[in-house]
């Protein structure tokens, strides 16, 4: 309940601008849900007051956070406390704080599926019962689960199905792509589906990954949000759309080998460790491409 409070929140906090924060996160790393411009430009669509705050010792900033009220930025329990449930969907994103890991600081402030990279410097999580599901490399895959995939994938392009990026769409075809191929998947219309196109086109340079196509008809997509940290790679995967009448060519699993494998080599050419989110371990799926990994709460 002392969360209420302002000043028992920010004890030890000092306010900060956007500007100091953006390069407290350039320098400690963060993920796609703490990164400069996912909070500036989807808290400026939801018009609610994002707040900055960093640690110090002495005058070195060791660590930053971007606050709504008594909550992480972002966060879907604000989004849904403020009234804006349906202005952007990030899904059950992976929390990665910016914060100097030779340093421990408390956080007062409401975070779900915060990671285990700030389980040592981060001295008030608490362990959550839920865990996130992370793409395990391809080497942890057996030889015939990677012979199968790219039979998968020889099978689908001799049917006449070709593989095209993301970022070939505008804003408005990706969202009505995946709109439509959501809706077919799962039968009910994705989250946020309104402001998609606006959404898209905010984020626009993070976004990643390929779309199928089989004779020019869309059938496979993924939405996929990147950031670089200076020593890891942070993908988060939000949502898919499948058309079902595609089935045969198993056109998911087609595009999860293609969108995993890309940015496992990405990450390995620019030296660094990939976190490959799927959210939340809710579906049986996604372990057969992912481990389980712990994840902390406040």
């Amino acid at each position: 309940m002392l969360t209420f409070f302002p000043a028992f929140r920010e004890k030890g906090w000092t306010a900060i601008d956007a500007g100091t924060y953006a390069k407290a996160w350039q320098r400690f790393g963060g993920s796609v849900m703490t990164h400069p411009a996912f909070v500036e430009r989807l808290s400026d669509l939801t018009g609610i007051e994002v707040k900055y705050l960093g640690w110090f010792r002495g005058e070195t900033i060791v660590g930053a956070i971007a606050t709504w009220g008594r909550y992480l930025a972002l966060s879907r329990k604000a989004l849904k406390r403020y009234g804006k449930k349906n202005a952007f969907d990030l899904g059950n994103a992976e929390v990665i704080l910016p914060i100097d890991p030779g340093h421990n600081v408390p956080v007062r402030f409401l975070m779900r599926y915060v990671s285990e990279m700030n389980s040592a410097n981060v001295s008030t999580l608490k362990l959550q019962e839920e865990s996130i599901a992370l793409a395990r490399p391809p080497e942890e895959f057996s030889k015939k689960s990677l012979y199968n995939q790219r039979r998968e994938l020889r099978i689908f392009s001799e049917h006449g199905g070709t593989v095209h990026a993301v970022q070939d769409c505008s804003p408005e075809e990706l969202a009505e792509i995946y709109a439509t191929l959501f809706a077919k998947r799962w039968g009910f219309e994705a989250a946020a589906r309104q402001t998609l196109p606006q959404v898209f086109s905010l984020l626009r340079p993070f976004m990643t990954g390929s779309i199928l196509r089989m004779r020019d008809k869309p059938i496979a997509v993924q939405i996929l949000y990147r950031v670089d940290s200076p020593r890891w790679i942070s993908i988060e995967y939000l949502n898919g759309g499948v058309d079902p009448e595609f089935s045969e060519y198993s056109p998911g699993s087609i595009l999860t080998f293609l969108n995993t494998h890309a940015a496992w080599e990405h990450a390995r050419i620019e030296g660094k460790a990939l976190r490959y989110s799927f959210g939340r371990v809710d579906r049986d799926y996604k372990m057969r491409w992912c481990r389980a990994t712990p994840v902390y709460r406040t």
